[in-house]
């Protein structure tokens, strides 16, 4: 399944608001992202006709099925991706930028590559 960039940051976005803030509404993701109002709308209405979204009457967003397994590997690559550029010495908000662009490229086999050697790298730390 492959979606755009734009709206895998969408997807992430609403996963990560919903564990800081808990209900998600399309304000909210206008604040977080600084995008305009009516860009997150559209956004969401795209989102939501292909199911990657829920809407409620009170305009609260929950991530379907579909669109939490998006939203949940984009993340665990968005997360792993930083924290092994900032283990190598990469400063933490150009290791961000960089794993924020890095996370929707990558093959799934060089990124579970990248986890495993970063998971080795810890323990061996560990020790």
């Amino acid at each position: 399944m492959k979606i755009q960039e734009s709206a895998e940051n969408y997807l992430e976005t609403i996963l990560i608001l919903s564990h800081r803030i808990g209900q998600v509404r399309s304000i909210d993701i206008v604040n977080e992202m600084n995008f305009s109002k009516p860009s997150i709308s559209y956004a969401m209405k795209q989102l939501r006709e292909n199911g990657y979204i829920s809407m409620d009457e009170s305009g609260y967003i929950t991530l379907t099925d579909k669109g939490m397994e998006i939203a949940e590997r984009i993340y665990e690559r968005h997360k792993v991706l930083t924290d092994y550029l900032i283990s190598l010495g990469v400063d933490e908000d150009i290791a961000k930028g960089d794993a924020c662009r890095i996370e929707h490229v990558i093959s799934p086999m060089s990124f579970e590559m990248i986890k495993k050697a970063y998971k080795e790298m810890q323990k061996e730390n560990k020790e």
